[in-house]
């Protein structure tokens, strides 16, 4: 009739039943009722613990699951553990974010906001637990009622906010906007699907699936369904005169805000991340649906929800790139009327606008947010065109993350005709203006104009959304030192002669310490705040340099090794669990996890892979004996619609299976592709690496935020002279990173050379030469499958594989001998990497953007 039912696999068994009509308490020979987990009477009080603190969260956990997730002891799992222990430690986040809105209400500070199309937030529990300082409390209060803490934060679901190192960024952003106590808030959208699932079918091949994190309800957000804003879409754009205008008609989407509360560490100080969830204005057609045209009657519905439904669709196609345009307007449009309603209850006159409020672009995205705050201005305010044009010029900051070309958005004029009529009118008068001072300042320099126009004439006219971007902007800065210097001297170079050199600035990313080290690599962090005898460092990240005073102590560095092989143990067993696979965790672990990109060079490292396999298939069995074990391991998601990538990844994979299955290579090398990256898995991945792989070709990387990650945890850079590498160089010792390939001064010559002087990559590297030609002998797969793949290298090669490759097999060959040779000194390297992080905190580079492009103070939370 009924039976023992053990909801999870893992943990400890549930002790209650199952039966036709749901979950009852297991009872023992008397008919008494057994309780499921840990003590009876904590169950029933919710405390019975020394602490009282311990007592409050006990009793709000239990509170939880019986009124808020309507469950009782006896049917509770992980799942609903975390649920509940989610909502009982966003009680504390609350009152402080109350606290912290109402202390910028009342004392009215100029506020940043940041708008960013991603916040790669990864897991919320364990990071606000920790920056709230209640991780072991909570942990006690769990174990109290039979649940371990782990358990219970393995349940939660990474939001699928985000894709890549822009969304992760951001997220580091506001943490630290809390941590150091400035005014700032983020916006974004609120994606139901994220951008995808990835799996990998059984020819290697990447399989995107949906995402629904939604679909078991998120307890970090605040539904804000009385914050709205309408958004409007189409229609018809009448211009008056004075530079106004008039936009009706159309289709209008309601957007509703959902909130998420961000916590500083070791403050009351708790931000905000407002995201927009777009729902129709007129919902269901009930006429249509009367009259039996039910398509018809939800058709509305459907297309509003499309907005916010995926994060970067498509855009191969004109629909995909109608709805990506859709959801930046959007976003942009719902933030500034929710900025601007926040600001009108100051009381302030509209002049005071800038004053007030300073809107950081991340990347062009947002961009469309500088002629919608015009047509606000404009339209709605009725200030004059010149005084409005001064507002937003004095409100908005640019960050470029990008050199390339290819990577700065263009939306067609027609597809603005379609969807923001009012819009294109305003830009076609910037434009217009603004040529003019070009003009008369570059008198008769076509070309430079042609260059700096909002317009890209030509075969289909195009609006340039970083063009915009800088003339809306009175700070346009980049994200590394070569990066800001190559924004300035190529792809913007035009808008530094017009302006002048000092509206672009440098801004050099950082990291949080508070998820990359504390959160991922507790062994690690409690090593650190043991030996520098508090925890001060996890907001003074310069502080790590006390650990130098111990770098060459046999104990220390003992200790040091031990917490790397906790972590590549931790990491074995994942892969075990989740692959299949077994992995030896005391090879070294040669670790390269970010988008999928050709400029990226995953193709360099797995083509330096077949090599080393290569070499070991010629080598005598007494010769591998001293090969250096090592374990690959790449993660990475490819867009849909990049094609390439996606048969970059299912090389890797193929290669991976042959490599495995070999009994040559059995013990010395072990290659896997880990599906789905995310934040979570990051936080495995990173504390694991012994080397770390940023690889890029140089000058196409604008900073990278990976390479600051796995050198915080201890892992040695091997790496192009390109981003932010160049920077952790010169922090840690260039003695402690592996350089390899061409420098970027070289770049354009080489490329030159490939185009109109190429040479054929046997006499250029005949060890490139011998795997290309492995490849195309059907080892990995039916050779056609990767011929246009081996194409890109033999007929063109842009990303410069075939030059820099022999550089990189020299790279790797050092990597081996040090790892080898002189373990102690390895680890001393790695002590030596960590201890001299300090400047790339994201804490240095929130207060920069406060300090020197915001003009913002902090503002203690009392």
């Amino acid at each position: 009739m009924s039976k023992l039912f053990d909801t999870q696999a893992l943990g400890k068994p549930r002790r209650h039943v199952r039966s036709a009509t749901g979950y009852f308490p297991e009872t023992d020979a008397t008919g008494k009722e057994k309780w499921p987990r840990g003590d009876e009477e904590t169950w029933k009080a919710g405390l019975r613990s020394v602490d009282a603190d311990v007592n409050d969260i006990t009793k709000s956990i239990v509170h939880h699951i019986q009124t808020s997730l309507a469950r009782q002891a006896y049917n509770i799992d992980n799942l609903g553990a975390y649920q509940a222990t989610a909502l009982a430690a966003r009680e504390d986040l609350i009152i402080n974010w109350n606290q912290t809105q109402m202390t910028y209400t009342r004392k009215q500070p100029k506020r940043a906001y940041y708008l960013s199309l991603e916040f790669l937030m990864g897991r919320t529990l364990d990071n606000a637990l920790l920056n709230l300082g209640l991780k072991e409390k909570f942990e006690t209060g769990l174990d109290k009622l039979g649940f371990t803490l782990e358990d219970v934060l393995d349940s939660e679901r990474d939001a699928a906010l985000g894709n890549g190192g822009l969304g992760r960024l951001a997220a580091c952003y506001v943490d630290s906007g809390a941590t150091c106590e400035i005014p700032l808030w983020g916006y974004g959208l609120r994606y139901h699907y994220g951008m995808f699932q990835q799996l990998i079918a059984p020819d290697g091949s990447q399989l995107e699936a949906p995402d629904p994190w939604l679909d078991n309800s998120n307890p970090w957000e605040i539904p804000r369904l009385d914050v709205t804003a309408d958004v409007r879409f189409g229609g018809h754009a009448e211009k008056l005169d004075k530079g106004r205008g008039i936009w009706s008609g159309g289709q209008e989407v309601l957007a509703v805000a959902y909130d998420c509360p961000i916590p500083g560490s070791d403050t009351k100080s708790t931000n905000n991340i407002r995201f927009w969830s777009a729902r129709p204005r007129r919902g269901f057609d009930l006429q249509s649906f009367n009259a039996g045209d039910y398509d018809r009657a939800v058709e509305t519905s459907n297309s509003a929800a499309n907005i916010t439904n995926v994060l970067y669709p498509n855009d191969n196609h004109y629909a995909g790139k109608s709805l990506r345009l859709q959801q930046q307007y959007f976003w942009c449009a719902a933030s500034l009327s929710d900025i601007m309603r926040r600001f009108k209850n100051t009381g302030q006159p509209i002049s005071e606008f800038p004053n007030h409020v300073v809107i950081q672009l991340n990347d062009t995205h947002p961009t469309l947010a500088i002629p919608e705050l015009m047509r606000i201005l404009v339209d709605e305010e009725e200030v004059p065109w010149d005084d409005a044009w001064q507002i937003v010029t004095r409100t908005f900051a640019f960050t470029n993350h990008t050199v390339l070309p290819e990577a700065l958005e263009k939306w067609p004029v027609s597809l603005f005709q379609q969807l923001l009529p009012r819009h294109l009118q305003i830009i076609y008068d910037l434009n217009w203006t603004f040529l003019q001072s070009v003009e008369r300042k570059f008198p008769g320099d076509v070309d430079k104009m042609a260059r700096m126009s909002l317009i890209e004439e030509g075969h289909g006219q195009q609006i340039r959304m970083a063009n915009l971007a800088v003339l809306g902007s009175f700070k346009v800065n980049g994200v590394a030192e070569l990066h800001s210097e190559l924004v300035r001297t190529t792809i913007l170079k035009d808008f530094v002669d017009f302006f002048g050199v000092d509206k672009f600035r440098n801004v050099t990313n950082g990291i949080t310490p508070r998820r990359w080290l504390d959160q991922c690599n507790p062994a690690l962090s409690n090593l650190i705040t043991e030996t520098l005898g508090s925890r001060a460092w996890l907001k003074d990240l310069y502080l790590l340099k006390g650990l130098l005073e111990h770098e060459s102590d046999p104990t220390f560095q003992k200790k040091w090794a031990a917490a790397k092989a906790n972590n590549k143990e931790r990491l074995a067993k994942y892969i075990k669990n989740t692959l299949g696979v077994t992995v030896d965790s005391k090879a070294m672990f040669d670790i390269q996890v970010k988008r999928i990109h050709e400029y990226k060079r995953q193709s360099l490292n797995i083509l330096g892979v077949i090599h080393r396999y290569l070499t070991i298939k010629a080598m005598s069995p007494e010769e591998r004996t001293k090969v250096t074990p090592r374990v690959v391991l790449f993660a990475g998601k490819a867009a849909p619609g990049y094609w390439m990538a996606k048969l970059i990844i299912r090389l890797i994979v193929n290669v991976g299976k042959v490599i495995n299955a070999d009994p040559d290579a059995k013990g010395i090398l072990t290659v896997l592709f880990l599906p789905d990256y995310s934040v979570s898995l990051a936080e495995l991945l990173i504390p694991a690496s012994d080397i770390s792989e940023h690889i890029s070709t140089a000058g196409t990387e604008a900073s990278g935020t990976s390479n600051m990650k796995f050198c915080l945890n201890g892992g040695l850079l091997l790496g192009t002279v390109d981003g932010a590498n160049i920077e952790i160089a010169e922090e840690v010792g260039e003695e402690n990173v592996f350089f390899f390939g061409h420098l970027t001064p070289a770049v354009e010559e080489l490329r030159y050379q490939h185009r109109y002087h190429p040479m054929p990559v046997e006499k250029k590297s005949p060890a490139l030469a011998a795997v290309l030609e492995d490849i195309m002998s059907g080892r990995y797969g039916d050779a056609s499958i990767w011929e246009p793949f081996v194409n890109t290298i033999r007929q063109g090669d842009y990303y410069l594989i075939s030059d820099d490759f022999d550089s990189y097999l020299q790279a790797q060959k050092m990597v081996d001998e040090a790892y080898t040779k002189d373990p102690q000194q390895w680890i001393k390297k790695s002590i030596q990497t960590t201890a001299k992080m300090g400047k790339f905190s994201s804490d240095r580079a929130i207060m920069t953007y406060a300090e020197e492009i915001w003009n913002i103070e902090t503002l203690k939370i009392n």
